[in-house]
């Protein structure tokens, strides 16, 4: 009984002795957390300071340097509104074909399996892996005068190098596997258990996918659309080396702010950018609502 007793006793030393080695260490741990948490806090916010607030914060004030009337004559500039307005053409363009591909591919590649089917979406994602100079070359390698369809194209008075339909292509072939990249994942992870369930119950194939398909992937849709608009906007390289530079007819956003530049009228060229600044912050906006809503809600 005594023996019984003591160990008892001895357990509760023990015990006693563990919990208040744990509460002494508890506060050490958490203060050593909090001060790596504080560390890692810093390194990100500087990063992001030097790489995204000091650039805008440049962009803003060399825009309004020489002062608000100097600032809006480059805006409204016949030259930047033309600009602006190809630019936005080629978006529109560029999300309304890729959200087309990317639906159709995704549901290829999610809902049927064949041979091939990986070599298929292993192509989609060229894009990403070519320098967009190169593909701008290669466009025009096959468009141009002296390409593999320039005598076609010559023939049919049909344009598509230094015009406005190379601008819209190459804005389009880098930026079609973004809506695809979204989707797909989404759509494979589904599966088809419930589409062949609702098939069995009789449901016909437009309520399948309006009931069942698309709820599932229509926050993924949109997210891919956003990311396609994003940086169909920002694109210069395969634009700069197929467009030719016609200032007012095939010059995008980003490259009418390379003329300015290269002309050294750096006024000009910021207040240009500040509309590229503003653009994307609306697309930044639009992204968190999406997310926000994609998290938070169920449909």
């Amino acid at each position: 009984m005594a023996e019984k007793t003591q160990t008892t006793y001895q357990q509760d030393i023990v015990g006693d002795g563990i919990s208040s080695v744990q509460k002494v260490r508890e506060p050490h741990k958490e203060n050593e957390g909090r001060g790596i948490r504080y560390v890692l806090i810093g390194i990100c916010a500087l990063f992001l300071f030097v790489m995204l607030v000091l650039p805008l914060i440049v962009v803003i004030t060399n825009a309004l340097r020489d002062g608000w009337e100097a600032y809006r004559e480059a805006v409204f500039d016949e030259y930047t509104v033309k600009a602006l307005q190809l630019t936005l053409l080629a978006t529109v363009a560029a999300v309304a074909v890729n959200t087309i591909f990317g639906l159709v591919a995704s549901f290829l590649l999610s809902k049927f399996y064949f041979r091939g089917r990986r070599v298929l979406a292993a192509l989609i994602d060229i894009p990403f892996s070519i320098s967009p100079v190169i593909a701008g070359l290669v466009f025009i390698l096959t468009f141009g005068n002296i390409g593999w369809m320039g005598d076609f194209l010559k023939a049919h008075d049909i344009k598509i190098v230094f015009a406005v339909p190379g601008v819209i292509l190459a804005t389009i072939f880098v930026t079609f596997p973004f809506v695809f990249r979204e989707l797909f994942p989404v759509m494979n992870a589904q599966g088809t258990d419930e589409e062949e369930a609702a098939a069995l119950m009789g449901a016909g194939g437009f309520t399948i996918f309006r009931r069942i398909t698309f709820p599932h992937f229509r926050w993924a849709l949109l997210y891919g659309v956003i990311l396609c608009a994003a940086r169909a906007m920002g694109e210069f390289g395969a634009v700069s080396v197929i467009s030719g530079h016609l200032r007012g007819k095939t010059n995008t956003l980003p490259l009418h702010v390379e003329i300015l530049y290269n002309e050294f009228n750096t006024t000009a060229a910021f207040a240009v950018s500040s509309i590229l600044v503003v653009l994307a912050v609306l697309i930044l906006v639009v992204r968190n609502i999406v997310e926000g809503f994609s998290r938070n809600r169920k449909f």
